[in-house]
């Protein structure tokens, strides 16, 4: 005889940590609402149902028009600590949609979220340099993020931050740098940059010595508002006198060809100057850097002819290099046009006679 038994398991496909989604253009207004209530449990519910839906740039985009936003950047100093780990991914899924990114800037949410950047849970953590470096990609961000004055509170995180989290901080610099550089020479960034050079991880070594090479390259960008500056000169002189050059000829030889082709690129910029060039011969730097023209990887073997290029300059350089002459010669039959260029400057910078 067939007996009725009730079952204490949820029903299939409920989630009961996640709020019921209302139907139509209900879902986004209601999840809003929820997202202020006072209730901790219906806030984190709340949290967890628009963290999925704004995979969906059209639901990002409602959200946001919806005046969403506001009531995240209030959520950001909640106390409890899964609001704000949930807040933060929210924010990082927003900042992947361009639409996100530009609305980040309407309505100034790079502060509130930079706020996170003593917060003692690591993940919120690591949501917030996800974000912060998602909205750096994007050129209006990267002008935001230095124009907030951000870049000098990136560089002392990078002597305290988790390795995880300094990657991102390092990308971050990256994008920033390339908008200004003259706020991370006054926050001692190339001594710090310098430290993380012989850090044990590959990545983070490689991502040092690229934002070396963008402090000592100093681009100069226009926005709206204003002519950020340049400082191409100043980043150049400090990577000589912090003694920088001969740590990066050591990196030619590491074992990452990402490392050693950021090494390479960062001695292209440095070695423009006098002092640059011959802080790289006295530290014997032809001999790898022809090692690395030999690479079966484009970056490396064009960044290490580019500094070639620059070394041979010098009248002991150029001595040196008309000795090699057949080994760039090689590189004309090179598979990347770029290559083959950068090969043939070198070849008549070498072979200048005054």
């Amino acid at each position: 005889m067939t007996t009725i038994r009730i079952s204490g398991n949820l029903p299939p496909n409920i989630d009961c940590t996640k709020a019921p989604i209302a139907f139509g253009r209900r879902a986004v207004p209601k999840l809003n609402e929820e997202l202020q209530n006072p209730e901790l449990i219906t806030r984190q519910r709340a949290l967890m149902s628009l963290c999925d839906l704004v995979h969906d740039p059209e639901i990002a985009l409602e959200a946001m028009r919806l005046g969403c936003l506001e009531s995240l950047k209030r959520l950001l100093r909640d106390v409890d600590s899964t609001v704000r780990m949930k807040t933060t991914e929210v924010f990082y899924r927003l900042t992947t949609h361009n639409v996100g990114r530009i609305a980040f800037l309407k309505s100034d949410v790079i502060l509130p979220l930079s706020q996170l950047f003593d917060e003692p849970v690591d993940v919120c953590r690591k949501n917030m340099h996800m974000a912060i470096e998602m909205m750096s990609e994007f050129p209006g961000g990267a002008v935001g993020l230095v124009e907030a004055g951000l870049i000098p509170r990136l560089v002392f995180k990078l002597t305290s931050e988790l390795e995880e989290i300094q990657e991102l901080i390092l990308d971050t610099l990256h994008f920033c740098l390339c908008v200004d550089a003259s706020e991370a020479l006054a926050s001692e960034a190339v001594s710090v940059l310098k430290e993380k050079l012989s850090h044990r991880s590959a990545r983070i070594r490689s991502k040092a010595a690229r934002a070396l090479m963008d402090i000592s390259l100093g681009v100069q960008v226009c926005n709206l508002k204003h002519t950020l500056p340049s400082v191409p000169l100043e980043g150049k002189n400090k990577l000589c006198e912090e003694e920088v050059i001969p740590i990066l000829v050591n990196l030619l030889g590491d074992p990452s060809p990402e490392v050693a082709a950021s090494a390479a690129g960062a001695l292209m910029s440095a070695t423009v100057t006098t002092p640059g060039k011959y802080a790289a011969l006295n530290a014997d730097a032809l001999p790898p850097l022809l090692g690395l023209v030999r690479s079966p990887q484009t970056n490396v073997c064009l960044n290490a002819v580019k500094a070639i290029t620059v070394l041979a300059e010098a009248p002991e350089g150029r001595k040196e290099l008309l000795k090699h002459l057949d080994l760039l010669e090689d590189l004309r039959g090179h598979d990347s046009e770029v290559t083959r260029r950068a090969a043939e400057t070198a070849m008549r910078v070498i072979t200048w006679k005054p």
